[in-house]
């Protein structure tokens, strides 16, 4: 049995559905929240709110999908465990970081790019 082949397949399907996830809740916030920036101004925000969503989901996962090349071959159940919950939990933090990421720019410039 190639336990690669399993753990591929589990953590695409985990990875894609925390990434789906955390996008929606984001989208759906997200809008309130560069529309209290950019006051007035409904329809920018709106498309500002899908570009983002946009690029979240086309970064991460191509990067998702590009990590599975750079595993190495998984012996046993125990390398199976810390191989998923290694490769999940550096996605979780990355989805953590770029959206820190994001806040702290638009907070940051969007007042200089519309004005």
């Amino acid at each position: 049995m190639n336990l690669n082949l399993i753990a591929y397949c589990l953590f695409l399907a985990i990875t894609i559905y925390i990434i789906v996830a955390v996008g929606q809740i984001c989208y759906r916030n997200g809008n309130t929240y560069v529309l209290s920036l950019v006051p007035g101004h409904q329809e920018l925000c709106t498309r500002i709110n899908r570009i983002l969503l946009t690029g979240y989901y086309l970064v991460n996962l191509g990067y998702t999908a590009t990590t599975l090349t750079h595993w190495q071959p998984i012996e046993t159940l125990t390398g199976f465990a810390e191989v998923l919950a290694n490769r999940t939990g550096f996605i979780i933090l990355l989805l953590a970081v770029l959206h820190y990421i994001n806040l702290f720019i638009i907070t940051r410039y969007i007042k200089k790019i519309i004005h």
